[in-house]
């Protein structure tokens, strides 16, 4: 019995997606070309591997059993992979990566000229979105995500710290007076990102400072806050990495500096929960950590 990887990578992603089509676009296959590979799997393996309605897709008995050993086979395949790369010291092969877009934009675009000069056989696809995607689903290789990460199965590497600031123009505080407390910022316009309305701060003396804010201007996009204090809008919350230019030229200024922002926040590389890196996924991680810390970003 044989059957090619292409087509074991295929059903795997099938079964992850829940859609031919979708699947085999990933793979740049008709619809055809993609039922003619799963058909002529199950036709190898002679069972039935999915079940098939006009509206969904779903594995049967068979096929989730099956899709197991997929996966152990792949990841064996993988593993080999990333051994005789990294004896080869080459390293190849399509990463495909995910990041916010404000981060994504300022703080690895401009590295990826070098990355690739590093790495000529590497194809780097890079999706930028400030909507958090499920890696898994979506076949990525790495996401570079930033904050505090919520508890999954996902494999987790810090790249750099992340301290954020609150700031202001000098407009605002010139019109609205500087807080010289946390409890302050209830007199003033916070510009609030997403839903988050309390602030945390905390103290030198390790006294924390829970802040209900409210303001005149909420959004969904980070630019959007840095944009919104530029203009005199209110106070911002912000990384540090953000608004480094802002404060040293003087367009915004440090709000209650003596203190604080809470939690602490990391810049992360996440991946899917698989046994060995792979090489190319190791070599960006590796260069992106290594490019944080000479430019002494969130410094």
């Amino acid at each position: 019995m044989s059957w090619d990887l292409k087509s074991l990578e295929l059903f795997v992603r099938v079964a992850a997606v829940g859609a031919l089509g979708r699947a085999g676009e990933e793979f740049q296959l008709s619809p055809t070309a993609t039922t003619q590979r799963i058909q002529v799997l199950e036709s190898t393996l002679g069972t039935k591997l999915l079940n098939r309605t006009t509206r969904a897709i779903s594995l049967t008995p068979d096929g989730e059993l099956f899709l197991e050993h997929a996966k152990l086979i792949l990841n064996c395949v993988e593993d080999a992979n990333t051994a005789l790369s990294t004896k080869r010291k080459h390293i190849s092969g399509e990463l495909r990566v995910t990041a916010s877009a404000s981060f994504g934009r300022s703080q690895i675009v401009p590295y990826v000229g070098e990355f690739l000069k590093k790495y000529p056989d590497i194809r780097l696809k890079l999706n930028l979105s400030d909507t958090i995607v499920d890696i898994v689903e979506h076949g990525y290789d790495l996401a570079i995500r930033v904050g505090s990460l919520s508890s999954s199965s996902l494999l987790a590497r810090k790249l750099a710290p992340n301290p954020r600031v609150l700031v202001a123009s000098p407009a605002y505080l010139e019109a609205r007076g500087r807080p010289d407390m946390p409890t302050d910022l209830k007199a003033h316009d916070c510009i609030v990102l997403g839903e988050t309305r309390t602030w945390s701060l905390e103290d030198k003396q390790g006294n924390t400072f829970e802040i209900r804010v409210s303001g005149s201007f909420t959004t969904n996009a980070g630019e959007a806050v840095t944009d919104a204090t530029l203009q005199g809008l209110g106070i911002g919350l912000k990384s540090v990495w953000d608004v480094n230019d802002h404060l040293a030229n003087g367009q915004l200024i440090s709000v209650l500096p003596d203190y604080s922002v809470l939690p602490d926040w990391q810049i992360w590389a996440v991946r899917p929960p698989n046994r060995i890196v792979p090489a190319r996924v190791q070599a960006f991680s590796n260069f992106l950590e290594q490019k944080y810390k000479e430019i002494r970003l969130g410094q």
